[in-house]
């Protein structure tokens, strides 16, 4: 079973940039330190404050042996705390999510061409 930790971010909306710029940084941070980067995303329309950010992992253990190499990491390290002192988060909230088998990941089915956009 695998584990995806979705993480809810209310950020100072005048402040996108910064969150922006740290959400590149896990880019290359949380591959290294052993988790599975699905995204981080920024709001577009409508709310203007709420941010996610999702990572999976095989199991809870893997959570766990992943926060101490972060914990470890340098760069993660500096990420946190360029965060504080900004100050761009406001609250953080997370959930661990699995996904129902046969419904993630599946490619739409309407023929190219016949504006199947949302």
């Amino acid at each position: 079973m695998r584990l995806t930790c979705f993480i809810r971010y209310q950020i100072d909306p005048f402040q996108r940039d910064h969150f922006k710029k740290y959400a590149e940084n896990w880019g290359r941070i949380i591959p290294r330190c052993g988790g599975s980067l699905v995204g981080y995303y920024l709001p577009h329309e409508g709310t203007n404050d709420i941010a996610w950010g999702l990572v999976s992992f095989d199991s809870l253990a893997d959570y766990e042996a992943y926060r101490l190499r972060i914990k470890a990491d340098p760069e993660a390290r500096e990420n946190f705390a360029m965060a504080q002192r900004q100050r761009f988060i406001l609250r953080e909230a997370r959930t661990f999510v699995e996904a129902v088998e046969g419904t993630v990941g599946l490619p739409s089915t309407l023929p190219a061409g016949t504006g199947g956009g949302i």
